[in-house]
């Protein structure tokens, strides 16, 4: 029979060298996870531009199609400006801002930043716009990029982490995101007015507004009204910016 002193001290060791073992591995492992973080954030980026690329393509296209990273205040004010791997402006490249942590600071009535993308489509130029909101169950995220009229949708694609499967776990599908090309979020009086994924669909909106909604998701009333916001609240940022470069 072991003593309890024994089992006590055989115990502790066990717990020191598995948490050891635990840490250790965590520590080799990061720099794997935060690469894989930021190849699906390309990933994301690229969708919005119409480009579906694998993991091992994903750097390789957005440096061939991203003219410019532009960081952008709460004023609409670039500062700073990454374009051809070097800086002309800043110090602060935009794929490096914490989106969720800005938002916040907006929601505190604090300073933010934005990151906003300058691509390559064909022989125009689109702008990508990347959104974080909150869905039914967490955080809901994806891209919106913009015609060179910074008005109409180039195209849009969507992600969740916890949404229901079936439901608001839809908007991660390409049917839901391609309904927004061709939107516009700004009508003709030049006014900004977002898109609404509309419950009970489009054509329940007076004939006018169309052009600024998509159908929700059936079943995923929360969901899609997360959407709406998420589209509102990100969007917003960028309507001084573009208002100065008219």
């Amino acid at each position: 029979m072991f003593s309890n002193r024994y089992i006590f001290i055989y115990s502790s060791a066990m717990v020191v060298i598995v948490a050891a073992l635990l840490s250790s591995a965590a520590m080799i492992l990061k720099p794997f996870q935060e690469r894989n973080i930021a190849i699906a954030k390309i990933q994301g980026i690229l969708a919005a531009a119409d480009k579906t690329v694998g993991t091992d393509s994903a750097e390789i296209v957005f440096d061939q199609i991203i003219l410019k990273e532009i960081v952008l205040d709460q004023d609409g004010n670039e500062t700073s400006v990454f374009s051809q791997g070097a800086f002309e402006k800043g110090s602060d490249r935009a794929f490096d801002i914490n989106l969720k942590t800005e938002l916040y600071n907006k929601s505190q009535g604090k300073n933010f930043r934005v990151p906003l993308y300058i691509a390559r489509a064909g022989d125009a130029q689109i702008f990508i716009l990347p959104l974080y909101g909150k869905g039914l169950w967490g955080p809901i995220y994806g891209n919106i990029a913009l015609k060179a009229d910074m008005n109409t949708v180039f195209g849009a694609e969507f992600g969740h982490d916890k949404e229901t499967p079936g439901l608001g776990a839809e908007i991660a599908l390409p049917a839901f995101g391609n309904q927004f090309r061709g939107k516009t979020i700004f009508n003709e009086e030049g006014e900004f007015v977002s898109i609404t994924v509309k419950k009970g669909g489009v054509t329940t909106m007076p004939p006018a507004e169309r052009e600024h909604g998509v159908d929700a998701i059936s079943g995923g009333t929360i969901t899609s009204d997360g959407v709406t916001k998420m589209i509102e609240n990100c969007l917003s940022n960028y309507v001084a910016y573009f208002k100065s470069q008219e």
